[in-house]
């Protein structure tokens, strides 16, 4: 399944999307949901609304945290001069990073080098404390598009990554949340980023060097994992600035496509949206 976090004018609320590519019954449509699936048992109403007619949200508001994974693609991490790292390198990024498709990224007015880093996304669909790898399946909802927005030059000269990462919308997430998915199929899927629709990172999901439930057990070894929270897994090569006015594209195979328009500091474009 497909499910969204959509508002149609109203309080936000959960749905199963059904595409036309799917053969189904109803296609682009919404089939709402009573409730949010990561709380509780969920069921369907029975109303159902045209794709067209809503406003896709980010599926999922970390309860407590992202934890995000970097330098696990080999190719990424030479790109930027790096040494691939003996154990699993993980940094926090904020809730209050996160925005849905269709919102703004707003470039700070403090870094002159924002990078995109197209990313494929763990959400966590149970409390997971000390999970082994060969359970990690036991304890994944679905999996999502991300954006690991970095002020690469404050990366750099703080040391650390907090700032560098963890500005507000800088962890674009979308467009809706995969449930049907095994970690065998997530496991060998094309990352590609565009930025002006001009192709940017072309990877596969095949090269991560720490697989998915070695990364479920490694940071759940650290910190405990609640329903909602979220794991970025790495970026592939081609990572690259962007400015204002700009818009960025991240898609991979078999989820969908996550797309978001660069804006000032201000909160508007220097160019038309239009």
């Amino acid at each position: 399944m497909r499910i969204a976090r959509f508002t149609a004018g109203s309080d936000p609320q959960y749905g199963i999307v059904e595409l036309a590519e799917d053969g189904g019954q109803h296609p682009d449509t919404v089939a709402v949901l009573n409730g949010d699936p990561l709380a509780t048992p969920v069921q369907l109403t029975g109303e159902r609304i045209e794709l067209d007619a809503v406003r896709l949200l980010a599926p999922v508001i970390p309860r407590s945290k992202i934890v995000a994974v970097g330098r696990n693609y080999a190719a990424h991490a030479a790109e930027l001069g790096n040494e691939v790292p003996a154990v699993p390198l993980t940094f926090f990024k904020p809730n209050t990073s996160v925005i849905g498709p269709g919102e703004s990224i707003i470039h700070p007015d403090t870094s002159n080098e924002v990078s995109f880093e197209g990313e494929l996304a763990i959400v966590i669909g149970r409390i997971a404390k000390e999970v082994p790898a060969a359970r990690a399946k036991e304890v994944i909802f679905g999996y999502t598009i991300a954006n690991d927005v970095t002020a690469r030059d404050l990366q750099k000269s703080d040391g650390q990554w907090a700032r560098a990462k963890g500005y507000d919308t800088f962890c674009p997430l979308g467009p809706w949340m995969t449930t049907h998915q095994s970690i065998e199929e997530v496991s060998d899927l094309t990352i590609r980023t565009t930025l002006d629709g001009e192709e940017r990172q072309n990877g596969s999901t095949s090269l991560m060097i720490r697989k998915i439930p070695e990364l479920i057990e490694y940071i759940s070894s650290y910190t405990t994992l609640l329903p909602g929270d979220v794991i970025l897994t790495g970026t592939p090569e081609g990572v690259g600035v962007m400015k204002a006015g700009q818009e960025v594209s991240v898609e991979i195979d078999g989820i969908g496509i996550l797309t978001n328009l660069v804006t000032g500091g201000s909160g508007t474009s220097t160019t038309s949206a239009d």
